[in-house]
């Protein structure tokens, strides 16, 4: 089945689900059973939109049926038929039931008070032990086949000639007596074993088909869900983009920002509800071809060969198809316009900010820009901060040091020296370097506690397509744990195929983020932060083998600091909880142990060229890794 999937998808209606039927083309390429299209374009009117792309005509087109694609399709459903049902693994039909005994509650047909033991078919009676002594006796009666007692025995006999109906007709779908071969000489009469030992084969190998398209149903069914949570995923990322973009410019563009999250969420919704639809009409078809499957059961148990003859016969005639899941995707092309031009406005406020601006005397400027306009090599913009009048007096020497000043999700320090001085007009201080600033939030955090460290704290979750094939997920992807087997995981170009790894799904180009990890049977597993451009085959993708990451790594009970595959042992800790805090902006991650109080494992100086995702690698059966909660 899993080589005809990709082509059942192509050859399937995106209206109905199913196989075309009657195949038209629109002008914009795109494929429909036209009784569909037809009733789409009825119901909507003009402008007449393409199901598919949306692509709006003014009049109808007129359209003509794909002879082409007819063709194909017809040759696929015979390929489909043809081909034996796979799906079903070891699952076997049941086998019916041999005719129940009716001994016991057939009466004799000569006294009508004993019970039968023996039916005889040519006499067409049944008879006690006592009365059939003459057909095991007489040798006038050795040609009489006789045969455990049969109940009803009127409803085996031809109402017109009187006889036994030991014959079926598959042409007339008909029980017939051997007078009547007669009349059906132009059919294939069969006796009635023979016949009924064929349409149970029959039926058993539709019975075999029918679990195996129950079980593509589910497969597609769960296809579906997960395919929506990717998308939404998607709607999110781009979400949380933008939120990234507007933390500068909030103020001025509130009513942007509301426009543009709209038209994804909108976006999102469209798709969300396509895949709705689609998973009713999924779980719809599944529901048929269920109760199909459990009529063709019960009729496989029927013992008495009449009875199986007539119900199998019209089972046998009803049809099932497979099902199949359309494409159905966001509108990348939209997103990557609105973020575009998100993007792009902000460049612009950028560079209206470069420009030369009269500073006032209660106005403080962040390092760097106290001269003025930025450097023509420097990306940083003169960002001013009002600083209030305190009520409590200072201490003589006080300075704003050690207070962060917080501009979108940066951290920077203030000059002691760049304090408001009331009536005094002092020239500005030489700015200190980026080297010396760097190191001072540096120091200042490293003598932060956890609640402040808390105050970073963002929710990571575990990106599906990056997860090696053994690494299981699990609670809303923010556990993951190594499975004794592959998963089976679809293929992904950003999936990890040589080390049992993950990444968080959202990555940090700028600003400060904290996360924690709960480590369980943390001999085996290591903990990091690496480039989107990672390797993800090979032994140089693995977690600080290379220049593109950098982690902590428990092995056994050695601790060791990894980057560039250079291995730094660090002092064993029996601490279970491991903080990563990332500072994006001033070049530097730092790994905590955590409790109730933190003590630094390591720190990385690092000036980042790319966005930075959090990494996770485990290596042995049982070890679990659990992003702790947000909250």
């Amino acid at each position: 089945m899993a080589e005809l999937c990709p082509l059942a998808e192509e050859l399937s209606c995106s209206i109905c689900l199913e196989p075309f039927k009657g195949p038209v083309t629109t002008p914009c390429g795109h494929n429909f059973c036209g009784a569909c299209l037809d009733e789409t374009w009825a119901v909507q009117g003009a402008p007449y939109l393409c199901p598919q792309c949306r692509t709006g005509f003014a009049a109808r087109p007129q359209l003509r049926k794909n002879t082409v694609l007819c063709a194909v399709v017809e040759q696929f459903l015979q390929a489909e038929q043809a081909r034996p049902a796979l799906a079903a693994d070891d699952w076997t039909p049941p086998t019916r039931a041999a005719a129940p005994s009716a001994a016991g509650q057939v009466a004799c047909d000569h006294c009508l008070q004993a019970t039968a033991v023996k039916t005889c078919l040519v006499c067409m009676a049944s008879f006690c032990q006592e009365h059939l002594r003459p057909h095991l006796d007489s040798p006038a009666f050795q040609d009489h086949p006789l045969q455990p007692p049969v109940r009803d025995l009127m409803r085996r006999k031809c109402a017109r000639h009187n006889r036994l109906r030991d014959f079926f007709c598959p042409q007339h779908s008909e029980c017939i007596c051997h007078v009547c071969v007669v009349d059906h000489k132009t059919c294939s009469p069969a006796p009635l074993n023979e016949a009924s030992t064929d349409l149970e084969n029959k039926l058993r190998q539709k019975l075999t088909v029918m679990y195996g398209q129950i079980n593509g149903a589910s497969r597609a069914l769960e296809d579906v869900r997960a395919r929506q949570q990717e998308v939404q995923d998607a709607a999110h990322r781009k979400l949380d983009q933008l939120r990234q973009e507007y933390l500068e410019m909030k103020a001025l563009i509130d009513a942007s920002e509301a426009s543009t999250t709209r038209k994804i969420k909108e976006e999102e919704k469209r798709v969300t509800s396509k895949f709705d639809n689609i998973y009713q009409i999924i779980l719809k078809k599944r529901s048929e071809i269920q109760t199909l499957k459990e009529e063709v059961e019960l009729a496989l148990t029927k013992g008495d060969e009449f009875e199986f003859l007539e119900k199998a016969t019209k089972l046998q005639g009803i049809t099932t198809k497979p099902v199949f899941v359309p494409k159905v995707e966001l509108n990348h092309e939209l997103i990557k316009e609105i973020y575009q031009g998100t993007s792009d406005l902000k460049n612009e406020l950028k560079r209206c900010l470069r420009q030369p601006q009269d500073k006032k005397p209660e106005e403080l400027t962040i390092p760097g820009d106290a001269g003025g306009p930025c450097a023509p090599h420097t990306q940083k913009k003169p960002v001013k901060k009002v600083v209030k009048e305190e009520k409590k007096p200072r201490k003589p020497g006080s300075a704003l040091l050690n207070k962060p000043v917080t501009f979108g999700s940066s951290e920077h320090l203030v000059n002691p020296k760049l304090t408001v001085q009331e009536g005094a007009a002092k020239a500005p201080p030489v700015p200190p370097t980026s080297a010396s600033l760097n190191a001072k939030v540096l120091e200042n955090f490293l003598t932060k506690s956890r609640p402040e460290l808390l105050e970073y704290v963002v929710k990571v979750v575990l990106d599906y397509n990056t997860a090696h094939s053994k690494v299981a997920l699990s609670e809303n992807y923010t556990v993951a744990s190594v499975a004794d087997a592959s998963l089976n995981y679809r293929p992904h170009p950003q999936r990890f195929t040589y080390c049992s790894q993950v990444l968080g799904l959202h990555c940090y180009k700028k600003g400060i983020h904290y996360w924690e990890v709960e480590l369980q049977k943390n001999n085996f597993c290591g903990v990091g932060i690496c480039y989107g451009s990672m390797e993800r085959q090979g032994p140089e993708s693995r977690l600080g083998r290379n220049n593109a990451s950098w982690c902590v790594e428990w092995f056994n009970t050695k601790i060791s600091a990894w980057h560039n595959n250079v291995e730094k042992t660090l002092p064993s800790t029996k601490a279970t909880r491991v903080g990563v805090l990332l500072n994006c902006d001033h070049g530097f991650v730092l790994f905590f142990a955590a409790a109730d109080k933190v003590h630094l494992l390591y720190k990385y100086k690092v000036d980042f060229t790319e966005a930075v995702y959090p990494a996770f690698w485990l290596f042995s059966t049982g070890a679990t890794l659990s992003i702790c909660s947000s909250k």
